[in-house]
């Protein structure tokens, strides 16, 4: 495949993920907005209050009216007497500001604080709109806002206020109410001036309603209040949005962008390209993407590092094989031009040993192969070391022969517990000991020892053979390495060179070590070599 353009790189992240971060971001918007429904209780309550108080002032003005301005005429009765009635209300309203309406028994308006008497005739009075301070945009925004808030769900909607040019108390329904005798308060709407509070009471003189008294509150100032409010509410929420919206697509860029990059790299190992690519390194970045690169780079390079292993192996497999296949076919090709029985006995031996030998290779690579599936899927289990050693030493003693070397074990006096998987650790000690048994001489010994250690349970096979070369040390655990000078009486076919191999590759998969040395003696000389081998001990066991 062709490489992937830069440009579908640095494209916009996820569209997924950014609504996803947009809508947690914005979920924080809805505590402020949620103001709003706190607000209208507000002014629910501020609105109780304010009844509250024009009714007392109601009451107050009732009760002056039916001692004070009440005359008694005769062939009528008891009636409010208009210039006193105006005089005493206006008195009484101008300390409050609050609007004052009298209204007789029969609906007709007899004073009102907002219309003064004079020569020419009645004159109303009307507070004048502030002048307009925000020029027409911002008004504009504010109306709608306003809009909006009449919308929002569980705000109380109330009944329009109209001023009425030749208004009586039959159109106010709190008057009719007051005229039969009953107190009562109504809350209009007047729009763009706010709410209209009006209380309507009635004016007795000796338990005869003589008319009612109706104050009203226009709310105005609670109104601005609120209002007020409510802006800052606006521009804190408009503020909010204008920084959560390009922040959150910054977010999102931040973990989108180089999740895509980790991606496309990715994509390109999955279809074989990843060795022209590396990668990308964010992990200055010390985050979770930083540490999902770093993770990504180690995963991709041992990767890389395991097919070359898997090339090497095949690789080795194919020149070891090769070599008793040649000398099978040299062998075979010989065997039909020979005819002495003796040469052709020869010959078959040559080709019994190539054949033996192709099918121990054959065994151990195939053992080898698979040894890497089963150690992934197998599980470490708590075991007794002791008595898999004295198991292992004892089946090599019943195989022994006149001139097998002798096996000496030497163990604690306890138990020694370890962790590993119990068929691949049993592999691993007895492919030491027929490793130590094929370099010993005869007569000689192979000792076994086992001690405790700090978290571990150290086991050291020692032979009485010709060492290994101080610069082979590690050699020996390569692939079909052989280096046997010793007992060439053994058959070529009996040894693959895969055996410390496989040794090395269990330990490593079990958290365990395996390493070799030599023993010398009190001049340095070599005396044998020792396989050393450290096995996690078990939790009970762990010092």
């Amino acid at each position: 495949m062709s490489e992937t353009p830069r440009w579908r790189l640095l494209r916009f992240p996820s569209v997924s993920l950014v609504r996803r971060i947009l809508a947690i971001n914005l979920l924080v918007l809805v505590v402020p907005v949620g103001g709003l429904f706190f607000q209208e209780r507000v002014r629910d309550s501020l609105i109780r209050q304010q009844v509250e108080a024009l009714r007392e002032q109601g009451d107050i003005f009732a009760e002056s009216l039916g001692e004070s301005g009440v005359v008694v005429t005769p062939g009528v009765g008891q009636r409010l007497e208009p210039a006193r009635s105006g005089t005493l209300l206006r008195r009484l309203s101008t300390p409050t500001e609050t609007r004052a309406r009298l209204f007789g028994p029969t609906g007709e308006i007899i004073a009102d604080t907002r219309a003064l008497r004079s020569p020419r005739g009645e004159v109303r009075v009307e507070a004048l709109p502030p002048p307009p301070g925000e020029f027409a945009p911002m008004t504009k925004l504010k109306g709608a806002f306003e809009a909006l808030v009449r919308w929002v769900p569980g705000r109380n909607q109330y009944a329009p206020y109209r001023e009425l040019p030749e208004l009586t108390g039959n159109d106010l329904e709190e008057v009719r109410q007051a005229l039969f005798g009953q107190a009562s308060a109504i809350v209009r709407d007047a729009g763009d001036a706010g709410l209209v509070v009006s209380v309507a009471v009635p004016v007795k003189r000796y338990r005869q309603v003589v008319g009612a008294v109706v104050l009203s509150g226009d709310f105005e100032e609670i109104e601005a209040g609120l209002r007020a409010s409510r802006i800052v509410l606006m521009k804190s929420v408009a503020v909010a949005l204008a920084l959560t919206f390009p922040l959150s697509l910054y977010l999102a860029g931040t973990i989108g962008w180089p999740l895509r990059r980790l991606a496309a790299a990715a994509e390109r190992v999955r279809n074989g390209q990843g060795r022209q690519f590396e990668i990308p390194d964010f992990t200055s970045r010390g985050d979770e993407i930083g540490e999902l690169s770093r993770d990504l780079r180690q995963m991709t390079q041992a990767l890389w590092q395991r097919m070359d292993a898997i090339e090497g192996f095949a690789a080795d497999v194919a020149h070891e094989i090769k070599n008793p296949l040649t000398s099978l076919r040299s062998a075979v090709e010989t065997t039909a031009r020979v005819t002495d029985p003796d040469q052709q006995r020869q010959l078959m031996a040559i080709i019994l040993e190539d054949v033996t030998r192709l099918d121990r290779l054959i065994s151990d690579i195939a053992d080898a192969s698979r040894l890497d599936a089963e150690l992934s899927r197998a599980e470490q289990e708590q075991l007794n070391l002791a008595l898999m050693l004295s198991a292992l030493v004892e089946v090599e003693r019943t195989r022994s022969g006149p001139t097998t070397p002798a096996l000496l074990l030497e163990l604690p006096d306890d138990d020694l517990q370890v962790t590993g998987i119990e068929g691949r650790l049993g592999q691993v000690f007895s492919n030491l000991l027929s490793n130590a048994i094929s370099f010993s001489p005869a007569g000689g010994a192979i000792r076994v020892r086992a001690m405790r250690g700090d978290g571990f349970v150290r086991v050291t096979v020692e032979d009485e053979g010709p060492g290994i070369p101080e610069n082979k040390l590690e050699t020996v655990f390569d692939r079909f390495y052989s280096d046997r000078r010793v007992n060439q009486a053994e058959r070529t076919g009996d040894h693959s060179g895969l055996g410390l191999s496989i040794c090395r590759q269990i330990m490593d998969a079990t958290g365990g070590r395996i390493w070799a040395e030599n023993r010398r003696g009190a001049n340095a000389t070599v005396q044998g070599a020792r396989f050393v081998v450290e096995v996690p001990a078990a939790a009970a066991d762990a010092h």
